[in-house]
């Protein structure tokens, strides 16, 4: 496999790229943390290969980030976790979890995400989810 882990210390997250050339590389991961990323962005690294140093060419994906049930009690999570993972399924979607309260969801420029949107804000009133587009800051190193 061609995929190579690639940190931001600052914002604790590791992404996995796949080598496109010399510093070039595809983002082969839904950003939980770092803004402005998106699965499939083609990226650069730093000259030392440690760091994303900015994005090329973006994909045209967004990543939408979904954190379950702030203080609220165990059931209540998992019960808006199953929930927001079968409306995301559903509509074709790929996610990720980070342990059992934290979803990335990777959204094509095509994808109709109106039911999953729903669902989220349903939770947010209910099960305390809070959630935010990735896209709502832009990428700075």
């Amino acid at each position: 496999m061609d995929l190579e882990p690639f940190g931001f210390p600052d914002l604790f997250e590791q992404v996995w790229l796949r080598k496109r050339d010399d510093a070039l590389f595809e983002l082969c991961c839904i950003p939980f943390r770092v803004y402005g990323l998106a699965l499939r962005d083609t990226v650069r690294a730093t000259p030392n290969g440690v760091l994303v140093s900015e994005i090329v060419r973006p994909s045209g994906n967004r990543a939408l980030r979904v954190l379950l049930g702030q203080g609220r009690g165990r059931a209540d999570v998992g019960q808006a976790g199953l929930r927001i993972e079968a409306v995301t399924r559903a509509a074709g979607l790929l996610y990720e979890w980070s342990g059992d309260r934290h979803i990335a969801v990777d959204v094509p420029p095509d994808a109709n995400v109106d039911d999953l949107l729903r669902v989220i804000i349903d939770e947010e009133k209910g099960a305390g989810v809070k959630w935010e587009w990735a896209d709502v800051e832009p990428f700075r190193r």
